[in-house]
């Protein structure tokens, strides 16, 4: 069963022993898709978080230490992003939680929304090509989903850059902002499957699969991966300079990507990395919403 709002909307206040999960539901803080915060929240309380969690973490993190001794001498032995991405799959599949695969497959989808809304508003840039990544279902992790995502983040960048250098191009603050790329409904995830296996946590599983995507992914490969989670704060200042907010950007906070850190807290950073991105795309389809009801008192008043 996929825990969503109805879970924290219908739970009972107890005084004397009020649920730190429940308080953060509530806090409306910070933007964030009620759903997935929901599934966020309800995964983040399992006992798979709180027992499983610190054991994989320390174990997970001397694996990633030592492969990376390993890979000093033999950096490209192994390159294998099929036979990766068919181990995340069955791990998905058989192993996390449905909360987990819920907020990992909209990781991607929100994320491709957010390029096409920040090309969308810097004018002169139809030409940047775009390979959108939209998962409905576990398979779609086959098609190399993770390491498709990463590339795309790269190129985004280097192609939105050369178009500014090369055409003159800006990005600048929009009075009307183009919200056409921003969806505020529910996506169409297909069922996620629920077994008696489906018991660990997003946090235990990121950790989990992290030293995996090490050892399948040359040396250059992984690095590169893990130093684009810091990019979130790069897309955010194109995202709030575009929307003139940047006191938004107190939330994205994975640290610039000139400063790289240390690949073993790769895990913890792809959970910032999610949580930022649900939260830009949060506050985009806030300015979305907000948009259509000018439009909607315009239209009554008219």
């Amino acid at each position: 069963m996929l825990h969503q709002r109805d879970y924290f909307e219908k739970m009972v206040n107890e005084p004397r022993n009020p649920s730190h999960w429940h308080a953060l539901y509530l806090d409306k803080s910070v933007p964030f898709n009620p759903d997935a915060k929901a599934a966020f929240l309800y995964d983040s309380s399992t006992k798979s978080r709180q027992f499983l969690y610190p054991v994989a973490k320390v174990f997970a993190r001397l694996s990633i230490v030592l492969m990376q001794l390993f890979k000093i001498f033999i950096p490209n032995l192994i390159n294998a992003p099929r036979m990766l991405h068919k181990c995340l799959y069955w791990g998905m599949k058989y192993f996390i939680t449905p909360e987990a695969n819920f907020v990992i497959l909209r990781h991607f989808y929100l994320g491709s929304e957010v390029l096409r809304f920040i090309k969308d508003n810097v004018e002169g840039a139809e030409d940047i090509p775009m390979n959108p990544l939209k998962p409905l279902s576990v398979n779609d992790v086959k098609d190399n989903l993770f390491l498709e995502h990463d590339l795309n983040l790269y190129n985004f960048i280097i192609n939105l850059n050369h178009a500014i250098a090369d055409k003159g191009l800006k990005i600048v603050k929009k009075d009307r902002p183009n919200y056409t790329a921003i969806s505020e409904g529910p996506i169409p995830f297909s069922e996620f499957r629920d077994g008696w296996s489906n018991f660990i946590d997003l946090g235990t599983a990121i950790e989990l699969f992290t030293p995996v995507y090490q050892f399948y992914l040359t040396d250059n490969d992984f690095w590169r991966a893990t130093n684009s989670l810091q990019l979130d704060e790069v897309i955010g200042v194109y995202a709030a300079t575009i929307m003139d907010c940047p006191e938004k950007l107190i939330a994205l906070n994975n640290k610039h990507p000139m400063i790289p850190l240390p690949t073993a807290g790769a895990a913890f950073r792809l959970l910032l990395h999610g949580f930022s991105t649900e939260v830009l795309h949060a506050m985009l389809v806030q300015g979305k919403m907000g948009v259509l009801k000018s439009d909607d008192a315009h239209a009554t008043i008219d």
